[in-house]
């Protein structure tokens, strides 16, 4: 049983769409308070119509929060899929993530997904990352780890973000790899993962520090940058 379709076509993706609904099933991306998010806007993603189970066999708590009434269509149910996507400006819809890969930052909730899709949209960028990680005195912080075409300078990179995305979501390092590492079955090995810590390129040696993380790690950025050329 499919819920969506897409046709395989060069069209400047960054990255695979998971298609369009199929004709007997909606789609719908909603957010926190179950509205729909505009085109671009990331939000969680329910399946609809004929293709939605009963539910989980043995397992009624589990149905219980997978499978929820449609608020669109009332009598109706609708699968909590989990997965972070947004629409695309053609139909098609992007796959971001897993909603349980968000990180808490500073006080905002931040999809992961959503900022290695606007990594991925600059055209230099072959794959990219974003984990938290947390500094000596536990705070939390979010680094950017990608390959590219040549070298690729931070501050090219913050600036791109910076138009897509709010400034809270806008990663404190970015670390420029060969290639991603992978586990034994070939998944991402986030654990792999240098640390930021004299492999970044800060970028930013003339920008003011914009948080109280880039406060303390701001001296070190003209030292790091000049030991890493």
């Amino acid at each position: 049983m499919y819920s969506v379709f897409v046709r395989c076509r060069s069209k400047g993706y960054t990255s695979v769409p998971i298609g369009v609904p199929a004709s007997n099933v909606q789609i719908y991306i909603l957010n926190s308070y179950m509205q729909e998010v505009p085109i671009g806007v990331a939000g969680e993603m329910y399946i609809s119509g004929d293709g939605v189970s009963r539910g989980y066999l043995n397992q009624p708590e589990l149905t219980v929060e997978k499978f929820v009434a449609n608020p669109f269509a009332p009598g109706e149910r609708m699968y909590r899929t989990g997965d972070l996507a947004r629409w695309l400006p053609d139909g098609n819809i992007e796959y971001l993530g897993r909603i349980d890969e968000q990180v808490k930052v500073r006080g905002h909730r931040i999809e992961l997904g959503e900022v290695e899709s606007a990594l991925r949209s600059h055209e230099s960028v072959k794959e990219a990352t974003v984990i938290a990680r947390k500094d000596e005195e536990g705070s939390a912080y979010l680094c950017a780890y990608f390959v590219a075409n040549g070298n690729l300078g931070t501050a090219e990179l913050r600036k791109r973000l910076s138009e897509m995305l709010p400034q809270y979501m806008i990663p404190s390092f970015f670390v420029q790899v060969e290639q991603m590492p992978l586990t034994p079955n070939g998944k991402l090995d986030r654990k792999a993962l240098p640390s930021p810590e004299g492999n970044y390129d800060f970028g930013v040696a003339n920008e003011a520090p914009r948080n109280e993380l880039d406060k303390k790690w701001f001296p070190y950025g003209d030292k790091c940058s000049a030991a890493n050329k």
